[in-house]
């Protein structure tokens, strides 16, 4: 089976992007790759550090390995924003496919020397290091107020370049007025595709990421992918499918969990299908 790096250079080259859906339970875990099964899709499987620690890293581990033998299909793991070196390498010798480090909060300078430390131990392990320069937050509204008066809470490209330059990582996270969360509306503001257009001009092969992908105009996503976004994270809205499934089925008085936890899955379901559609990575193993 191709590894994670062949993907995203298949996903560089043919302008689409792979999805990275989070879980912390086995039944998401299931819903994600049973759709990425019938679409014929490559896959990520995110885990936050607080979902890892709550589902486990050797269990994630040994699950992504059995799926990926029953589906015969390319089911990757990554561990999402993490930032605590200490965790990152119980991680990484763990035998996860990926590991994010998220230095955003800190100095440039800080942030490139501990993003160089998470690279040399990784070292020749086939392990791929996600880094992250620009701000993303939580607080939707007030981050896109902030935005419209003030741009340099977004990834500065030169600095992109600089970090880049620096750390080597294989993709870089961007802030391009994205962000944690949806919106009340549903419907979160547009992304700055011009902004994206510099970083990518400068940072040259490197895989661009999009986080905070749950709530984003459709159209920017498509516009996103054409400048060079390679891995969009999905979190929030697969999340509030799933709790809406399940909160469904118990509201009927259900109480068995393998008839109940189906309903959310389901749910899930229709979510991860319409993002791998818009992502184009259908048909792509």
């Amino acid at each position: 089976m191709k590894n994670l790096k062949y993907y995203f250079q298949k996903a560089q080259k043919e302008k689409f992007a792979i999805g990275q859906f989070n879980f912390s339970d086995l039944s998401q875990m299931k819903a994600v790759v049973k759709v990425a099964s019938e679409l014929k899709s490559p896959v990520i499987l995110g885990t936050s550090e607080g979902e890892s620690k709550f589902f486990g890293l050797q269990e994630a581990v040994a699950l992504r390995d059995i799926l990926r033998k029953r589906y015969n299909l390319p089911i990757f793991l990554n561990l999402d924003h993490g930032k605590s070196l200490d965790y990152l390498k119980q991680v990484i010798n763990a035998g996860y496919d990926m590991v994010h480090f998220d230095g955003s909060k800190l100095p440039l300078e800080e942030n490139i020397k501990t993003t160089k430390e998470v690279k040399k131990y990784i070292g020749w392990k086939n392990i791929l290091l996600e880094g992250e320069v620009g701000r993303l937050g939580t607080d939707a509204s007030k981050i896109y107020e902030e935005l419209k008066v003030n741009n340099a809470d977004l990834t500065n490209p030169s600095e992109a370049k600089k970090y880049v330059n620096n750390t080597k990582v294989n993709l870089l996270a961007v802030g391009i007025g994205n962000f944690h969360g949806v919106q009340t509306s549903g419907q979160n503001p547009n992304l700055k595709i011009n902004v994206l257009e510099e970083i990518k001009q400068l940072v040259g092969s490197t895989g661009i990421v999009l986080h905070g992908g749950s709530g984003t105009p459709e159209q920017d996503i498509k516009d996103a992918v054409a400048n060079g976004v390679i891995k969009i994270n999905i979190n929030t809205e697969s999340r509030i499918a799933f709790a809406k499934g399940i909160k469904s089925a118990l509201d009927t008085g259900e109480i068995v969990p393998y008839k109940f936890l189906p309903q959310g899955m389901s749910e899930m379901e229709k979510i991860v299908e319409q993002k791998i559609k818009l992502f184009g990575s259908m048909d792509k193993v």
